[in-house]
C-alpha cells in the first residue's frame, strides 16, 4: 500500500508530531503572445480576461527588438494590461547580437515591467548578457529553436548547457518543447537536463519531428503529460507559457488547451 506525502504528514501527527501541511505547489500557467499575433493587441487582452489568464511572455511580431518598435507601443500595451490585471513576466526579443541589441531588449523589458527577458545570443556577447542582466536584477533565458534545412545554434539541451557553461545564474533556459521535438530530441531528458537552469517553458505540442505544425496539446510528441510531471520534479518556479501557433480562428483551441494546461499543472 503506498502513502501519499499528505497521508504520511497526517499519521506523524496523529502520533503527536506535529508536521505542517504544506499545500501542493501547482506550475504557472500563461500565454506566449504571439499566440494571438493574428488579432489586435485589444481583442487579445478580451480573450486573456476571459481565460483568467493574468501572466503572460510579450512575443508578439511587432513588439520585438528586431521590428526597432516605438517606446510608445510598449508604454501603451502597459497601461492597457495593468488596467486588466495582466502581467508581462517576460519579453521576447530573438535578435541580441551585441550590446546595443541587449540595451534595446532591456530597456523595453521595463517599460512592460518584465522580469526576464528570453533570446538567442551567441559567442562573446553572452558574458555581457550574464553581466549586465545581473547588474540590472533581472534573468534571461536562452531560446532553443528549430529552423527547416538549415543548423541553429541552440536545438539540444547539450548546445544550452555548453553554452550555459561559466555563467552565473543569471542566465539560464527559456524552454521551447516544442523545438525541442521537432529537432528530433526528447522533451522529458530537456527538463530533466536543464532543471534548475530553467526560466520559462514554452508550451506547445508538435505533430512531427521535423516540422513546426502545431497540434492541441496531447495530441503530439511533445509528452505534455510527462513533461508537466517533470517540471514539478524539478521543482519549477517559473512561467508555463501556452503557445499555438497557427493561423485561422485559435480561439477554442486556446481555451480547451489552457484548460488542459491547467488541469496538469
Amino acid at each position: 500500500m503506498s502513502y501519499s506525502r499528505r497521508d504520511f504528514a497526517r499519521a506523524l501527527c496523529a502520533g503527536g508530531v506535529s508536521v505542517p501541511l504544506m499545500a501542493e505547489r501547482r506550475l504557472r500557467i500563461g500565454i506566449g503572445a504571439y499566440t494571438y499575433h493574428a488579432i489586435s493587441t485589444d481583442a487579445m487582452i478580451e480573450q486573456l480576461r476571459a481565460l483568467k489568464v493574468t501572466e503572460i511572455e510579450m512575443s508578439r511580431g511587432e513588439f520585438m527588438n528586431f521590428n526597432k518598435p516605438p517606446a510608445g507601443l510598449f508604454a501603451s500595451f502597459r497601461s492597457k494590461i495593468d488596467a486588466a490585471g495582466i502581467r508581462c513576466v517576460s519579453y521576447y526579443a530573438p535578435t541580441i547580437k551585441d550590446k546595443a541589441d541587449l540595451d534595446g531588449a532591456i530597456r523595453f523589458a521595463r517599460i512592460l515591467g518584465c522580469s526576464h527577458i528570453t533570446g538567442d545570443p551567441t559567442g562573446t556577447v553572452l558574458k555581457y548578457v550574464d553581466e549586465r542582466m545581473s547588474a540590472e536584477g533581472l534573468t534571461f533565458g536562452i531560446h532553443n529553436h528549430y529552423f527547416k534545412n538549415r543548423k541553429f545554434d541552440y536545438e539540444s539541451p547539450e548546445d544550452i548547457l555548453k553554452a550555459l557553461d561559466g555563467l552565473s545564474e543569471t542566465v539560464g533556459c527559456t524552454l521551447d518543447v516544442g523545438h525541442i521535438v521537432s529537432c528530433g530530441y526528447d522533451t522529458v531528458d530537456a527538463v530533466r537536463k536543464l532543471g534548475s537552469r530553467l526560466k520559462l517553458v514554452h508550451l506547445k505540442d508538435i505533430q512531427a519531428r521535423g516540422g513546426e505544425v502545431n497540434v492541441p496539446l496531447g495530441q503530439g510528441l511533445c509528452r505534455i503529460p510527462e513533461v508537466m510531471k517533470e517540471l514539478h520534479k524539478v521543482r519549477f518556479k517559473g512561467l508555463v507559457a501556452l503557445e499555438y501557433e497557427k493561423e485561422g480562428d485559435i480561439l477554442d483551441d486556446v481555451r480547451r488547451q489552457i484548460g488542459t494546461a491547467r488541469r496538469m499543472a
